[in-house]
């Protein structure tokens, strides 16, 4: 009988066939086959989802087994001759593969029927374009240069993504092609000393290795010979006028074009396939129906084909060119020894068992009932698989309570081996099995959770550190405005290199009013900011010399002690009010945090944590968590829901719009289905006697969950016991309804959802006065929108279109004009025939627009042609095209919602911006859109708030007053002139109108203190570090930084390790209360500040001592004289000398 860890492999041109193996006893047969065959299995699966699910299995259960790799050909995610090119991580995985198969003694091998169908590279062309660094090798950094733009990787500042690389002086960052993290190679002269892997997030290196390889940066070459190739095949093949092509003009200029691919048999004498790639000892193995999947993509294929042949502007090629026919894989498949899975009397029958039905039902009591009885009743040896870590905790806690208790294993390998009859393990499976003969058992928590689809992550973890995203938006370029926190608002002229007495230093150069020049030192720059107010191009630029800017700070610190005591005042009453302490209780919130259907991203799991501490901590919960559109801010207010209304309180949700009010109410009911909490809705979907008795029901206590607009505010509702309100796309509320909301600050739980807070809501965050959570981290396999800004086009809106509904989709077509929609609408359906359209706007009647959302959230249509009633969180996962007419109309928040209804699956999702002709912008239209374009990165929602601040003006913090200060002083200085001022009244103290004098110290020693430009050439870097140098908070701060930089660029230069005692210096000085130290060639000056910590006793004790080295120099300075002629020197006496006033101090303590 056959042995599932042996099973039987097919013999010279032999099929063997295999029956009866049920969930994951498929890939743990095909594991234990691989690490039997003396060459690579091949594994061919029916479609893309299928291998992705086989590849993790076969990963998993190949860990345990040496030297058995699991490789994948990843399919393009591109629709055959379409215009974009597939993502840099998929071309990078498809190199790696390609790479290493010719030599693959033993593994797998994944691909789905329709990669098998693409022709590739040459063999060749891959082993002939890939080469390894060693330590030790010599390497030219120009020729290295040359080498890897020809290869097709791209030269950037910093490496984040796969094919890209940096120079900066003697180290080269790279990010190869198929590696898994990028490189950090530091070279001694030509020689490379050190060859070490780095974080792209963080840019700090890790660990050091001995070699690394270095793949082609694409599929094609685009160097002199392929470039050559490709023109001359091109004219060849196509009889066009080529000066009208743009594809054969980029590629003659070495650009690579999108959907260059396409184009591959261009660039060869002759193509490869896959079994041109694999060795002659290889084994095949089909899963599920290729016949009909491959069919299916030929004639998908054929059909794009015969659609775009006639396009003179773009030529392509015939289907036989670049694909393979079904037939003719098929046939190739039949050389190989091939395992088939065949219910047949020939067919090894593996007899594994399908598992009972055992998933929770929340409506039973013991729930898990299923189990315990399984598992009571089969005698069989158990193992239970969580997702991670976090979710074993949750599953043991689940199995105490049926009194089972596993024990952990760290893989099944160490399960099999073991006596345990019960254990646990962290496994990506989704499917279990049942071994009969061999008494084993593996339950997975997908099986146990029933309907939670596990997700696992493509992309990496993006950094969420919120001071660091409001600190790297204060990038600065030439002609900005920026503001000095002594001299008021000058423009950034840039860095100037300026030597005084014989010493070199950089400044900064700053235009004031008048023509007045300004210079900076750089160890100065804590005291710049940028300007960020209505418009850079009109700040009102100070005078040098006058005390107009002493005057308008003054004004405005004014002011702002007044903000910062109302604010406080909101404040206090919020800490001192006993908030209500809510109980989570871990039974049933474990169980309803279990049926989310996808796995938490990192930033969701935090602000929950934090959502949910509050609750707890008995005080008022009042928290804005700002997470991009589609990435889970909903989630969060349902845990939070929960956990009030599993504590007996009411919660409402605000939503703007009635169609987000019905789709919220449709998804908490879903989400609640299971719980006795009643969930309801006020709406213009109602009609008024269900409004009303509805209302009743609030009062007397037997709705938990209210939905509404901002209805729920008016003062006729009447409350049972509400303890939370849930505030989504707060954005959209006005100044009334806030100010409402502000009443009710104070005595219930308030949490906000947005994706674009507006300025005020992001300024009382920022300003410590709200609790702020971001949610920057995308979720799995999500691509950022690609934004294109055209103007309006016919043929365009047709390609357009035509690409979503080839891949089955849907779209939107904005038109904000409810009285020429028809019209609009109608001209769609001329381009488009073929397309199934209807209409939504807020002024059809109720039960109208809610058939239409209804039926377009079914696909019975596939493109609505709507006004913005859609901005407001619609979820439609298939819709991944917006076509927005007359974008220029838009707020940047309002574009940056719009964009978000898209994009919200795994598919590359389309937005584009139609426009009049560009001239007939105006200056703010112009540069929101030209903001929007700037940010599609995921998560950009916080960088374009601040964007928008800049564009409006910033809004007085409270109240619907505008304040002409923030204009006045810049919206960073304003906002570090309130926080200074809140934590001086929070600590009892008068906040003093002289803010950030305290900051200010200025010490001149004449030494060469500076970034070298040939250690750091790039301006905007450099200016950056200086930036974050001056701006460090202590001593610690500043090592860390110093470490960061060595990693970075290199060993310190001379004049930076200057640079960085100077700044050491000026921290210490800073704790002294000093306000200026000056030195010359033999002489100098301590300047006191008027709250200095020194005591005068010391001082004095210093004169008696040495009378010939020091004097005072008026009521206020302590002058010295010294012979220091190195800047070394001159560091060490000025510290020594800080050491002796410290000294005495603690003397005189």
């Amino acid at each position: 009988m056959p042995n599932i860890f042996d099973p039987p492999l097919p013999q010279g041109s032999n099929i063997a066939y295999w029956k009866q193996l049920h969930g994951t006893a498929v890939s743990l047969a095909i594991s234990n086959a691989a690490a039997n065959c003396e060459g690579p299995l091949l594994v061919v699966c029916e479609d893309n989802e299928a291998a992705g699910r086989l590849k993790r299995e076969l990963k998993y259960f190949c860990k345990a087994k040496a030297n058995l790799d699991v490789f994948s050909l990843p399919d393009w995610e591109t629709l055959p001759y379409d215009i974009f090119s597939p993502h840099q991580d998929i071309i990078s995985d498809r190199l790696r593969t390609l790479y290493h198969m010719p030599q693959l003694r033993t593994g797998i091998i994944v691909v789905s029927v329709t990669s098998l169908m693409h022709k590739l590279p040459p063999k060749a062309y891959i082993a002939a374009n890939s080469f390894n660094l060693e330590i030790g090798q010599l390497l030219h950094i120009d020729t290295m240069r040359s080498q890897l733009i020809s290869a097709g990787y791209q030269s950037v500042s910093s490496v984040y993504e796969h094919g890209e690389f940096a120079v900066r002086g003697s180290i080269i960052d790279i990010f190869p092609m198929g590696s898994v993290q990028p490189f950090r190679i530091d070279l001694f002269d030509d020689e490379i000393e050190t060859l070490q892997n780095f974080d792209p997030e963080t840019q700090r290196s890790n660990n050091r290795v001995d070699s690394i390889r270095l793949l082609p940066g694409r599929e094609f070459p685009l160097d002199k010979k392929g470039i050559a190739t490709f023109r001359g095949k091109f004219r060849d093949l196509f009889d066009v006028d080529v000066r009208q092509c743009p594809i054969y003009q980029d590629v003659s200029d070495g650009i690579s074009s999108p959907g260059l691919e396409y184009y591959l048999d261009l660039f060869f004498d002759g193509l490869s396939s896959l079994f041109d790639y694999l060795p002659a000892s290889t084994r095949c193995c089909k899963v599920g129906n290729l016949n009909a999947a491959g069919e299916k993509f030929w004639q998908d294929i054929g059909s794009r084909y015969a659609d775009r042949e006639v396009d003179r502007l773009r030529p392509i090629l015939r289907p036989d060119q670049i694909f393979i026919a079904i037939d003719f894989v098929q046939a190739a498949l039949k050389r190989y020894p091939q395992i088939e899975f065949k219910d047949s009397s020939a067919a090894a029958d593996f007899k594994t068992t399908e598992l009972p039905d055992l998933s929770s039902n929340p409506k039973l009591s013991k729930p898990f009932s299923n189990v315990q009885q399984f598992v009571a009743q089969s005698k069989q040896r158990v193992l239970f698989c969580a997702e991670s870590a976090g979710r074993r905790e949750t599953l043991l806690e689940i199995l105490k309570q049926l009194d089972i208790f596993p024990r952990s294993f760290e893989h099944w390998q160490d399960f099999l081996h073991a006596e345990t009859a019960i254990g646990i393990t962290i496994a990506p499976l989704d499917q279990g099995l049942w071994l009969a003969q061999e008494n084993l058992v593996l339950i997975t928590e997908a099986q146990l959770f029933g309907n939670r689809i596990a997700q696992r992550r493509r992309r990496h973890r993006q950094q969420d550190n919120t001071e660091f995203i409001i600190r790297s938006l204060t990038e600065l370029h030439l002609d900005d405005a920026v503001v000095h926190v002594d001299h008021g608002i000058g423009r950034y002229r840039g860095l100037q290199t300026i030597t005084t007495d014989g010493q070199t230093t950089e400044f900064l150069s700053l235009e004031y009013a008048a023509n007045a020049k300004l210079y900076v030192p750089v160890a100065s720059l804590h005291l710049i900011s940028r300007y960020s107010g209505a418009d850079s191009e009109a700040a009102p630029l100070n005078r040098l010399g006058t005390d107009q800017w002493q005057k308008t700070r003054r004004k405005a610190a004014e002011k702002i002690r007044d903000v910062a005591a109302e604010l406080l005042d909101i404040y206090s009453q919020r800490e001192a009010r006993e908030g209500f302490k809510y109980r989570c209780e871990a039974d049933g919130y474990g169980q309803f945090a279990a049926s989310f259907p996808f796995e938490e991203t990192a930033d969701q799991a935090s602000a929950i944590e934090a959502v949910i501490a509050d609750m707890g901590s008995g005080r008022t919960l009042d928290r804005l968590i700002c997470g991009d559109v589609g990435f889970g801010k909903t989630e969060v207010a349902m845990r939070a829901a929960f956990v009030a209304v599993q504590n007996s309180k009411q919660v409402a949700l605000l939503v703007p719009t009635t169609l987000l009010a019905q789709q919220h109410y449709e998804s908490f009911k879903d989400r609640f289905a299971d719980w006795p909490f009643v969930v309801d809705v006020i709406s213009r979907f109602k009609s008024a006697t269900e409004q009303t008795s509805s209302l009743q029901n609030v009062a007397a206590g037997k709705v938990d969950i209210l939905i509404g607009t901002h209805k729920l505010l008016h003062a006729n509702i009447d409350y049972h016991d509400l303890g939370l309100l849930i505030i989504d796309e707060e954005h959209r509320f006005g100044v009334r309804q806030k100010e409402k909301l502000k009443s009710l600050r104070a005595n219930v739980d308030i949490l906000t959802l947005t994706a674009t807070p507006i300025p005020r809501t992001l300024n009382m965050a920022l300003s410590g006065i709200r609790d702020l959570s971001l949610i920057v981290t995308p979720p799995t396999g999500r691509l950022s929108v690609k934004t294109f800004v055209r103007g309006h086009q016919d043929s365009l809106i047709k390609e357009a279109v035509s690409r979503e509904l080839m891949r089955g989709g849907q779209m939107f077509y904005l038109h904000n004009e409810v009285k020429t929609i028809d019209r609009a609408a109608e001209h769609l359906r001329q381009i488009n025939p073929q397309a199934r359209i209807c209409i939504a706007h807020g002024q059809m009647p109720e039960r109208e627009l809610e058939k239409v959302m209804a039926d377009f959230y079914h696909k019975r249509y596939n493109i609505l042609v709507c006004t913005t009633i859609i901005e407001t969180g619609i979820d439609i996962p298939s819709a991944n095209t917006i076509l927005i007419n007359r974008a220029d109309k838009f707020g940047l928040a309002q574009l940056h919602q719009l964009r978000g209804r898209v994009g919200r699956s795994h598919h590359q999702a389309y937005a584009y911006l139609l426009l009049p002709s560009h001239g007939k912008l105006g200056a703010d239209a112009r540069k929101r859109i030209e903001a929007i374009q700037a940010a599609t990165t995921l998560g950009a929602g916080f960088t374009l708030a601040s964007h928008d601040l800049e564009i409006r003006g910033a809004g007085e913090l409270l109240g619907e007053e505008q304040s002409g200060h923030m204009q006045k002083i810049g919206f960073s200085l304003y906002t570090e002139m309130l926080e200074a001022a809140v934590a001086a009244i929070k600590a009892g103290k008068t906040p003093s109108l002289e803010l950030n004098m305290d900051k200010s110290i200025e010490v001149n020693l004449r030494i060469p203190a500076l970034i070298p430009e040939d250690y750091l050439p790039d301006v905007h870097t450099r200016l950056i570090m200086y930036k974050r140098i001056s701006s460090s908070l202590d001593i610690e701060d500043l090592r860390e930084l110093q470490v960061e930089i060595i990693d970075r660029f290199g060993l310190l230069p001379k004049q930076l390790k200057l640079l960085f005692q100077l700044t050491q210096l000026k921290l210490r000085a800073l704790t002294f209360g000093i306000k200026k130290i000056d030195a010359n060639v033999n002489s100098g000056r301590i300047e006191f500040g008027p709250q200095t910590r020194v005591d005068p006793g010391s001082i004095v004790q210093l004169i008696q001592a040495e009378p010939k080295s020091y004097k005072l120099g008026g009521a206020n300075q302590l002058q010295f004289v010294h012979a220091c002629s190195e800047a070394q020197e001159k560091l060490q006496f000025i510290d020594d000398l800080l050491d002796k006033l410290k000294l005495a101090e603690q003397k005189a303590a």
